[in-house]
């Protein structure tokens, strides 16, 4: 069951508020018999500023869905327009280029680089991006100011406590000014009170204008986010608004 979010309804949307928009997407593994579709006729939009969770249980489709908004992979069928570019008809140079663009990544594992420092950390996507070398420097070190690591520039990840390497991944993830932030289970890796300042940074983020993407399975992590999408079995079974109450006394 869904809410107000129906394809026709996101067709009339001014497409410039739509970060992202899916129509009848599905993600099909395999050929034949052997054939398993991960995703099935998935439609649903995204607006500029938005907070989501996804959300739903192991073999739901929910990492299959992330994989697909962040340009990791392409649907089988269907339409994707992230902030107006059609993936589904990009190149791979051109996925990557989009993908290096328009999407901020946090992982759980964090996925930072032993070698670097935390500033070269959150340099690393402006060198792909061919931005000059004082540029990525005053960016990189205004990104960290916004996270709460002024202090900490330096330091490399082994010097730095799982909260604070989570909070180098969410700079990293924000210095290019993505269209969107897709937060694969950020929390999963982190005790619980960092895991609370962490959900309370993300809120800040989406209060200063950020569209925000949280995958995770856990009910008590989606009731942060301003709308939560369920999926089971490949399908999307519920799409509603939360409550503001209800995100700003979620509890993890």
């Amino acid at each position: 069951m869904t809410d107000a979010y129906s394809t026709k309804q996101d067709e009339a949307k001014p497409q410039s508020r739509l970060v992202v928009m899916l129509k009848q997407v599905s993600k099909i593994y395999g050929e034949g018999e052997t054939a398993v579709k991960a995703l099935n006729q998935i439609s649903l939009s995204i607006e500029r500023g938005e907070y989501i969770a996804i959300m739903g249980p192991s073999g739901s489709g929910k990492s299959t869905l992330m994989n697909l908004i962040g340009c990791l992979d392409r649907p089988s069928e269907g339409i994707y327009l992230l902030d107006g570019v059609e993936v589904e008809k990009a190149s791979d140079e051109e996925l990557a280029r989009i993908r290096n663009q328009k999407v901020g990544f946090v992982f759980q594992q964090f996925n930072l680089l032993a070698r670097l420092s935390a500033l070269q950390n959150v340099e690393l996507p402006l060198i792909y991006a061919g931005k000059g070398r004082r540029a990525r420097r005053q960016l990189a070190e205004a990104m960290l100011e916004k996270v709460g690591l002024a202090d900490r520039l330096h330091h490399r990840p082994n010097q730095l406590s799982g909260g604070q390497q989570q909070r180098v991944a969410i700079a990293r993830a924000l210095v290019t000014d993505p269209a969107l932030v897709l937060a694969d289970e950020p929390t999963g890796n982190l005790d619980s009170k960092s895991g609370a300042e962490i959900m309370q940074l993300f809120d800040q983020l989406h209060q200063q204008g950020t569209t925000l993407v949280l995958v995770t399975h856990d009910a008590q992590i989606g009731k942060h986010a301003d709308r939560m999408v369920q999926l089971l079995d490949g399908e999307i079974i519920n799409d509603t608004r939360q409550v503001s109450s209800r995100r700003e006394n979620a509890i993890i």
